[in-house]
C-alpha cells in the first residue's frame, strides 16, 4: 500500500453505541479473539450484540469477554456454540498487568466498544470506562443538543 492510499475504515460486527453514553471512556485498546467456526460465520453475517457484554480478568491473568450475545449461525451442524458463551480476548502480559492495576480503583470497568474485523481478523475495541451518574448524562445531552443547534445556525447562515 503506498503513503497516499488510506487503509480502509473497519468492517464493524457489532457495536456498543449505548456503552459511549454510560461510560466515560478513559482508554481504548484493541484485543484479538478466539472463537470457534460458527461465531466466524455468526459475525461476518452481522448477527452479534454486546449491549449487556463487559470484560474480566480471571485470577490466571486471562481477559474473557463475557455475556456478549453471537447466536447460533443457522447452517451450521450440530456442532453449534452456545451463544452466550465466554470468549477469550488476546492481550500482552503486561497490558494485562496494566489492566488489573487501573481496575483496582474505584468504579473503572471493562466495556466492549465493537467488534469488526481488521485484516480477516475479528478484534475487540475494548475501553476502560468510569460509570457515569445521571446528572453526567443529561450534561452530554445538553452539549450534545448545543453543539447540533450551532450546526444548524451556521448552515442556515444566520
Amino acid at each position: 500500500m503506498s503513503k497516499k492510499e488510506k487503509a480502509p475504515p473497519p468492517k464493524f460486527a457489532a457495536q456498543n453505541r449505548k456503552a459511549r453514553f454510560e461510560y466515560e471512556i478513559l482508554e481504548k485498546l484493541e484485543t484479538g479473539m478466539v472463537l470457534l467456526g460458527s461465531e466466524v460465520k455468526s459475525l461476518r453475517a452481522g448477527k452479534a450484540s454486546i449491549e449487556e457484554a463487559y470484560a474480566a480478568i480471571d485470577p490466571r491473568s486471562e481477559v474473557y469477554l463475557i455475556n456478549a450475545n453471537i447466536p447460533e449461525y443457522r447452517f451450521s451442524s450440530y456442532l453449534n456454540h452456545d451463544p452466550k458463551r465466554k470468549r477469550k480476548l488476546l492481550l500482552h502480559g503486561g497490558e494485562i498487568f496494566k489492566l488489573r492495576q487501573k481496575l483496582k480503583e474505584k468504579g473503572l470497568t471493562l466495556v466492549p466498544l465493537a467488534i469488526y474485523w481488521k485484516d480477516g481478523r475479528a478484534k475487540c475495541e475494548l475501553a476502560l470506562a468510569k460509570g457515569r451518574r445521571k446528572f453526567d448524562k443529561r450534561e452530554a445531552i445538553r452539549r450534545r443538543e448545543d453543539r447540533r443547534e450551532m450546526g444548524r445556525v451556521f448552515r442556515k447562515g444566520s
